[in-house]
């Protein structure tokens, strides 16, 4: 092997060791979403908050550190959903902040496994709420009981002061898993609903925060996140080693390679032999059943709604309320593939636009 060639294989060796190292040594940044409001897996809240909404509750996302509650001038109820990831018990900062009115309320705390069935449903002024887990906390004096069996309590509250915490064992009471046992979403609800309070859900524990409060912390860009992580040192090295073999062989790195004769996608010929029989035939009608179920179905999923095709005015209602863009686009294509007549080619391709650009309003409000 020529000199040349052995500098270009030793300098790619070492920018790849670089790199894999300062991969296993970088902090992850990726968010927790099991119990987040904005996650629509199974785990997520995003069901139970649109159904928070949808009832008129006033309530937000809290992005901010626990601390930043202090600021609040009316009594707060604050409801964090861990999953699994702490003991039921307050530590000192929050032991003083229910203590001046506030309520905290925890879903998803750690007690020990007892011999009751995994999956029970549990009486309730909401009707029968569905709990699938066998943890239990032993029964106290001076705990108000609210869900619980003869294993001990699921649902309790203690008194602090001027103000209660509550504490949930199962984290996920109302997951989107449960939209099919609507009593679990009003429990809750009516669990953390208190007349007078400000209602906020902590998403600040799952890796959401305001661009003020990232900015504070030091991580308001991309350049400060790498400036306070192993990343940095990784791509300077590298970025020096580069340029000096760049300078040094001056030019392209390996053999030229052939290019490679591209492969036929049956799938997509299959769908354009299909699009011109249809066009062909003036089977317009059909696409726009077959493409409006499916884009009503992508929609509903996106915003938490299930895989059964609802009714418009309820779709409608569910839009307003969760993006607030106004129902006039959305009644419109409705409206128009719920029509039996034939749409000309011109109506066809203005219809398909227009679930376009919904479709870009909820992916944008998706990302956000």
């Amino acid at each position: 092997m020529k000199r040349s060639n052995r500098l270009v294989w030793i300098g790619g060796l070492v920018i790849c060791v670089l790199v894999l190292l300062t991969f296993i040594s970088a902090p992850t940044t990726s968010k927790n979403n099991s119990g987040s409001t904005y996650s629509r897996y199974p785990e997520g809240y995003g069901a139970w908050y649109a159904y928070m909404e949808s009832r008129g509750t006033s309530i937000q996302r809290w992005q901010k550190p626990f601390r930043d509650l202090d600021a609040e001038k009316r009594p707060v109820t604050f409801v964090q959903i861990t999953g699994y990831q702490r003991q039921p018990f307050l530590y000192s900062d929050e032991k003083e902040w229910v203590e001046k009115g506030n309520r905290l309320a925890v879903v998803g705390v750690r007690e020990p496994v007892t011999a009751a069935k995994f999956t029970t449903m549990q009486e309730s002024s909401a009707g029968q709420v569905k709990i699938d887990t066998r943890r239990r906390h032993p029964f106290n004096r001076g705990e108000k009981i609210s869900l619980g069996d003869r294993f001990g309590a699921i649902v309790w509250e203690e008194n602090y002061g001027k103000g209660t915490a509550i504490f949930v064992i199962p984290p996920y009471l109302g997951a989107n898993a449960y939209q099919d046992n609507p009593a679990n979403f009003q429990y809750l609800a009516d669990l953390v609903s208190q007349k007078g309070n400000l209602l906020f859900v902590d998403e600040y524990i799952h890796g959401y925060k305001e661009p003020s409060v990232r900015k504070q912390e030091g991580k308001g860009d991309i350049w400060s996140y790498f400036a306070q992580t192993p990343l940095m040192p990784a791509f300077v090295q590298g970025g020096v080693l580069l340029i000096i073999l760049i300078w040094g062989q001056n030019r392209r790195f390996g053999k030229p390679v052939a290019l490679e004769t591209p492969v036929v996608d049956n799938s997509e010929a299959y769908i354009q032999a299909l699009a011109g029989v249809l066009q062909k035939a003036e089977s317009r009608d059909f696409v726009v059943e077959m493409v409006g179920k499916e884009e009503q179905l992508q929609l509903q999923k996106a915003l938490g709604l299930g895989q059964q095709l609802l009714d418009r005015p309820t779709l409608v209602n569910a839009w307003v309320q969760q993006t607030g863009v106004a129902a006039t686009e959305l009644d419109e294509v409705l409206n128009l593939q719920s029509q039996k007549r034939r749409l000309s080619e011109k109506e066809l391709v203005s219809w398909l636009e227009k679930w376009k650009i919904i479709r870009q309003k909820i992916l944008a409000r998706t990302y956000a």
